[in-house]
Formats: structure tokens, sequence, C-alpha cells
């Protein structure tokens, strides 16, 4: 049986409720609903204004949302071999313009492609096939040469999409439902809107009127921004962007796609992107996920990973929503009212043989680091904080974070079979300060 979260102290969901109704009134939007994960699960949601139905099941449009699912189709293929992340795009689409981009810097948006596609604004636009796309768009509209800094191109989704539709033999759409939605369980996640849907407006600047906007089919651009959700579904892929799932994509597999890929210089270290997935300083370091816009709408999907924490929202406003500082401030106060508890500390109930020999104290020249367990990780520390933490694959000691991280840590043993001293990358650790038995300094140096 699934495990649920307990929801949050009705003293919390009052303040989240002012958040909400504060960004609603501010915001002049038409409706707002939003939805908080911790744990694993749903603990709270609500809506404020004119919400057309019930807050956690009404579908809004979630716009480049959309593109975090095209990522997780191409890593799809990535981890079952039929692609990969450094061959051009041309190997799957053949003679296309940008077909000697890789599909990397496509999902990091560091390809140097124009943001949007030539023609009519396609986001309100009836769109075509990829066919009239592609002749539209030869490559000779580059804004920068490839891997010089992130720009945001949405004409790179729509080449993403199409890459997963010709090595899967079916639609992008029918990749989404059977290969994520399905999975999942979002069964209110759409191509067009289905049952109870917010109408997207944009609100006159003076008169406070709304002005309807158009839902558009955007057709071979649909990949950077078509669907619908809703709260309950939103909130479900959240805890699919925490977790992982064995049947979509693995833990291992999100953790790769969310490192930074890309930025560009006005942003600083505050913003960047990943494969696929955007980046903001925020919350516990880094919230992960996507905001999204289309004509009438924003939305906003983030997660707080080590917090285990994660918010979704959804106005039908064409502006007046910041999509991350919406998330941001909701998860601000999720905190503040009830802070993350930790997992609870555990016993080593078995030493692996491989670090039994290395627990205690080694140095690095006179410096003294300390080598304990954590888990079934091996972690280092100087002065009480942790610099370095490793792990065992194949019988290799492999750093995982820190500066060591991807480098071995190799056990070097004399004739006798005791340890000698610990290699990492030529780094010598000893059991004593400068042991004049080790290699270079091999000794105090003079």
């Amino acid at each position: 049986m699934p495990h649920v979260p307990d929801p949050v102290a009705p003293v919390t969901a009052r303040r989240l409720l002012s958040r909400l109704a504060t960004i609603q009134v501010e915001g002049r939007l038409p409706s707002i609903v939003a939805g908080l994960v911790r744990d694993g699960g749903l603990v709270w949601s609500a809506g404020y204004g004119d919400v057309p139905g019930d807050p956690v099941d009404v579908q809004y449009k979630i716009g480049s949302i959309t593109k975090t699912m095209t990522a997780v189709l191409i890593l799809q293929l990535v981890d079952e071999g039929q692609l990969r992340l450094d061959e051009p795009v041309s190997s799957v689409l053949g003679d296309v313009g940008y077909g000697d981009r890789s599909i990397r810097t496509l999902l990091a948006h560091s390809a140097g492609l124009q943001a949007e596609p030539r023609g009519s604004w396609w986001e309100r636009s009836e769109g075509g096939s990829f066919d009239d796309l592609a002749a539209a768009n030869d490559g000779s509209g580059a804004a920068f040469a490839v891997g010089r800094q992130f720009h945001y191109s949405n004409l790179a989704y729509a080449l993403l999409g199409e890459v997963a539709a010709q090595l899967r033999g079916e639609s992008w759409w029918e990749g989404i439902e059977s290969r994520i939605l399905g999975p999942l369980g979002m069964s209110r996640t759409s191509y067009h809107a289905q049952g109870v849907h917010a109408q997207g407006y944009s609100v006159h600047p003076y008169a406070n009127t709304l002005t309807r906007e158009p839902h558009p089919d955007t057709g071979a651009m649909a990949p950077a921004g078509q669907l619908w959700s809703t709260v309950t579904d939103l909130a479900t892929y959240a805890v699919f962007l925490l977790e992982g799932n064995r049947d979509v994509l693995s833990r291992e597999r999100l953790d790769e796609a969310m490192i930074l890929q890309s930025g560009a210089p006005e942003t600083g270290v505050t913003y960047g992107h990943g494969l696929g997935f955007q980046l903001f300083a925020g919350g516990s370091g880094t919230l992960v996920g996507h905001s999204g816009s289309m004509p009438g709408f924003v939305a906003t999907c983030f997660v707080d990973r080590p917090r285990r924490t994660g918010c979704v929202a959804f106005s039908n406003a064409m502006s007046g929503m910041g999509a991350q500082a919406t998330a941001a401030a909701l998860l601000e106060e999720l905190e503040r009212s009830e802070p993350t508890v930790p997992s609870a500390w555990k016993p080593v109930t078995a030493v692996r043989p491989e670090l039994a020999d290395l627990l205690g104290v080694w140095h690095w020249g006179n410096t003294a680091h300390v080598f304990e367990l954590d888990g079934d990780d091996l972690v280092v520390r100087i002065r009480g904080n942790v610099q370095y933490r490793f792990g065992v694959s194949r019988g290799r000691i492999v750093g995982t974070e820190g500066y060591h991280a991807g480098e071995e840590l190799r056990v070097v043993r004399g004739a006798d079979g005791a340890i000698n001293h610990l290699d990492l990358g030529t780094f010598i650790f000893t059991r004593v300060p400068y042991d004049p038995a080790a290699p270079i300094p091999g000794g105090p140096p003079s």
C-alpha cells in the first residue's frame, strides 16, 4: 500500500492560503491553484479566485513544463542504448537545419539555436507538420555558436520531439501517453483540454477586463509546450522528479539530468539548465524543475530534492504569476512552518570488506582527514565537515561527491600486506603525517 504523508497542519494551510491569495491579488489573476508535495505525496492544495472546478482536478495549460517530459522520452532512449547524448540530430532526422547539433546541447539549450521558429508566433497559431517546420528553419538563424552559452530555444524541443517519434515509430504524444503518463497514473494530463478546464486570459492593463486567449494545436511545436494538466497529476510528476520511477526513468538518470550543463553571464550562478530541467538557486540550495507559459497561462513545477518537497501551481492569466517565485515562496512558507525532518540515523549493520581497513584518521601532509562510514558510503571529513564521499563499484572505491568525484581511491599495500598509503589521483594519504615509508614527499619536506 503506497505511503500517504500527513497533510500540513491547519495553521500551515492558512499561511499557505494567505501566500496564494496575495499572489492572486497582486498578480491580478482570474484564478490560481497550487499544491505542495512532501515525502512522496500531496500534503496541501488550494485555489483562489474564480477557479472553475475542484482546485486539484481542473486542467490548466502547463506550457514549457512539457519540455521536461520530452526530455524524459529522450533520456529513456539513451537508457535503452538507442541514442547517445553526444550524437548529432542528423543521425536520426537526416539533413535538417541544425542537424549537426548534439542531443545534449539541444536538451541543455546550449546548441545556439534561435529561440523561436520562423513564421507566425507558434504559441498562438495552429501548427503544421514537422516537414513544414524543418523547411522553414534551415539552420541559418542561429543566435550563438554551439556551446557558447545558454540560449533558450523552443525550436530545439520540436527537434527533440521528432527524434523521439522517429526512433519509437509513434507520434511524440503517443510516446508521452504510453511511456510517462500511463506508468505514473497521470490520467488528467492531455494534449488538448479535457473535462473541466480553465480558459486562458490576458488582463487589460488599465480596465482590468479579460481577453480570451486561444488554445491552439501547436502541431510540430507541441513537444515544447502543448500539454494540459492538474494539481493532482503534476504533483504525481513532482514526486517522480524527487524519487524516480523504475517504469519511467531511474533516480540515477534523473540525477544526471539535473546536473548543470549551461548558463548565461547575466544570470551568474543563480540560474542554469540541465538536460531538460531548469535549476534555480533557492530552498536548501537548488530548486529543480521547469516553469511554463502559453497564451493565457503560467505554470510552475519545482522540487527541492534534499528536503523531499515540491510545488506545482497554475494560473489562467498571460502574466502576473512569477513561476519560479511562486514555487519558492510556497516552499519557503512550508519549510518555515513545518521544517524538514531529516531521515533517521541508522547504525551500520555490516562493513564492506573493501572499506574495513580504511576507517579512522589519515593524513595528507599534516592535514588530518577522518574516514568514516555513512551507510554504504565512505565519507571523508576535515574538522567535522564532509569534503568527499566515496562508493564501492565493482570492487573499486570511487568518488561520488566533492573534488575527487569520479576518481578512484587506490589502497597501496606493502610486502607484508599492510596498507602503506592511499593514493587518490597522486594525493598520498598516510596514517601519520609525512610518513617516510610512503612515496613523495616520503617524509617531511626539507
